[in-house]
């Protein structure tokens, strides 16, 4: 956003003391480059062409990360990445780890900010944290979509059926397109559900792997899950929805 950078809607679990101790940190060694730099000129001019000769080489060397277009798009993330190089980190378990990257350890180091001791350590709780996360709330997931949404879904599908089959005994043609619809829901979610199941008791002594698993294996699985029961939500009767659908959560007072 122009010369600053914004923290937005940081959860009460969060803070932005440590991405502003990273900030720092490479603006304090920034102007370190740059002071050493500049130190060794004096005289006749020559501060002023040293200034010049700095910031000409900076931008030179580094004018691949500055964009001024649209940064939301699909196209520019492809384009930073194939053509310019830059690193786009878009998962905790895929930033995390380069904490413990040679040149991110000596950084810190350098300026005594943390020993490589320390950094690590944070890397390791973060990681650990990131993983415990994600099995804390695939569990949820997984008792909710057990004990909630699944028995609402077969307690309404057993209603239509049952209304089916008594329209049917008097005669009167019944369109089951909802019938159907409620059905297909049902068993799709009980499939996931058991898919996730099994997914979660996955474990591995290297926190990396193991949150690159819950990443690429567990997050996507509660996602499809998610798809399914958002789904439900809008054809299960109210009265059977155990749970406070998004419409009475957003419209009802």
């Amino acid at each position: 956003t122009g010369n600053k950078f914004e923290f937005r809607a940081v959860g009460s679990s969060q803070t932005i003391a440590w991405p502003l101790t990273v900030w720092n940190l490479i603006l304090s060694e920034s102007l370190d480059y740059i002071a050493t730099t500049l130190e060794p000129a004096s005289g006749n001019g020559a501060f002023d062409e040293a200034v010049r000769k700095v910031l000409k080489d900076i931008i030179t060397t580094h004018d691949r990360i500055i964009f001024n277009g649209d940064g939301y798009t699909d196209e520019w993330h492809k384009h930073a990445e194939a053509e310019r190089g830059l690193p786009n980190l878009r998962t905790s378990a895929d930033a995390l780890p380069v904490l413990g990257k040679p040149e991110i350890v000596e950084l810190f180091s350098k300026y005594e900010v943390l020993s490589e001791r320390e950094l690590l350590s944070r890397m390791e709780v973060l990681l650990e944290q990131y993983v415990m996360q994600v099995g804390v709330e695939s569990n949820l997931t997984l008792k909710i979509g057990k004990t909630e949404i699944f028995p609402a879904a077969m307690r309404y599908l057993s209603e239509l059926a049952g209304a089916a089959d008594d329209l049917s005994d008097l005669g009167i043609e019944f369109e089951n397109t909802t019938l159907k619809e409620v059905a297909e829901l049902a068993g799709k979610l009980q499939t996931g559900l058991a898919e996730l199941a099994e997914i979660v008791e996955h474990e591995d002594d290297d926190l990396v792997a193991e949150a690159a698993y819950a990443r690429d294996k567990v997050l996507p699985k509660m996602l499809e899950i998610r798809e399914v029961v958002d789904a439900l939500e809008g054809v299960v009767a109210d009265d059977l929805w155990t749970l406070a659908s998004y419409q009475e959560i957003l419209f009802i007072k």
